[in-house]
């Protein structure tokens, strides 16, 4: 079975990680499959990019189509066209896919129209919001896709209310979960711990990217002074998008107990997230993080995609209304934040199913072949 596997973006990086190691541990088993690794380029920046592939082990991709930059049309029409000169020259007999970004969207498409069966990591996932890019890559994926590996029962029922069969759907957890598990005794404090003098649970992390929160000027200057002035004190670190950065450079945001620090990598990040008193991102995955290491965690969005994450773990939906973060922050000071637990099968064990089901998809592929 030869596979081929898509990265493209910071989010995907992490998903992707133990399902390679999966996959070669299938082939030390004596399991017939191998797999191409295809980075679409889509982010570009090493802090962004990079630094995750040293990081997590993640081998040397056998192809970089460099499909950074531009609009999102221009984007996807980049990755698409070089996707598909890819493909052409590298046949395989299964695409995998992971998340919801522009290139899981481009490369699922193309896949398609040469013929080939799309599977699906993180399918089914839903936010009710079709303004987000993201969605609209969530439906169109998922319109299209053959194999359905999920993360939750949520995101089953919502697929089986889309018309997919109970064969197609795989609830197999998440896959970064099994990243954040196998990686977290490597966590290692960033330069701004020493710098800031921090401490554990004596500080906030902040994370955001989203245009609703970033591109009016007035709210996101709005936004980050109720942040400051319900903070008790306390330093607020905020690891900042490049998205976010050009719009804080027009509103000239400062305050002492600020710290806007550059895109940090995956260890260093998950050491600040692990170790902060709260967490306010507009952020998805951030918020599956925060639910398994027990982090209080704040998000400015008015909808998300990972509700398991408020139902069963430590999150909170807050929308965008820069007000509602004062008695969220009177909450999670007074001790009353909820403890929150952790989603089924989000055990470090996801990769492992999601390749026993694949190498059980080939086996029956093939005895279909044999009986043709």
């Amino acid at each position: 079975m030869k596979l081929t596997i898509i990265a493209g973006a910071r989010p995907n990086f992490m998903k992707i990680a133990p399902i390679i190691a999966a996959v070669q541990e299938k082939r030390k088993e004596g399991y017939d499959i191998s797999y191409r690794l295809v980075h679409t380029g889509q982010h570009y920046d090493k802090n962004m990019s990079q630094s995750f592939f040293e990081q997590l082990g993640i081998p040397e991709p056998d192809a970089n189509l460099e499909s950074g930059g531009g609009s999102q049309a221009e984007q996807t029409a980049n990755i698409m066209i070089r996707f598909e000169k890819e493909l052409t020259a590298h046949p395989c007999d299964l695409l995998l896919v992971v998340g919801d970004v522009t290139s899981t969207l481009a490369c699922a498409i193309v896949a398609k129209k040469m013929k080939i069966k799309v599977a699906h990591v993180e399918a089914g996932i839903r936010s009710g919001d079709i303004t987000m890019p993201e969605e609209i890559n969530r439906l169109v994926t998922d319109s299209i896709t053959d194999y359905f590996f999920t993360t939750s029962v949520i995101a089953n029922t919502n697929l089986q209310k889309e018309g997919k069969t109970p064969d197609q759907i795989l609830f197999v957890g998440n896959t970064m979960i099994d990243t954040l598990l196998k990686q977290r005794s490597r966590f290692t404090p960033p330069a701004i711990w020493e710098q800031a003098g921090l401490l554990p649970q004596q500080y906030i992390v902040m994370t955001l990217h989203r245009p609703a929160n970033v591109d009016e000027e007035e709210n996101l200057a709005l936004l980050i002074n109720e942040i400051m002035l319900h903070s008790q004190q306390l330093p607020v670190i905020f690891p900042v998008h490049p998205r976010t950065a050009k719009n804080l450079e027009k509103i000239a945001v400062a305050h002492p107990r600020l710290h806007l620090v550059e895109p940090l990598g995956y260890l260093e990040f998950n050491y600040l997230v692990e170790n902060a008193k709260a967490v306010i991102t507009d952020s998805g995955g951030i918020t599956e993080e925060t639910t398994v290491m027990g982090v209080p965690c704040m998000t400015l969005r008015d909808s998300t995609e990972r509700p398991e994450t408020c139902i069963t773990g430590t999150n909170e939906l807050l929308g965008v209304d820069p007000k509602a973060l004062a008695p969220a922050m009177q909450k999670l000071f007074a001790g009353q934040w909820k403890k929150g637990s952790i989603p089924a099968l989000w055990d470090g064990k996801t990769a492992e199913r999601i390749t026993a089901h694949l190498t059980q998809i080939f086996a029956v592929k093939q005895q279909q072949t044999e009986v043709v």
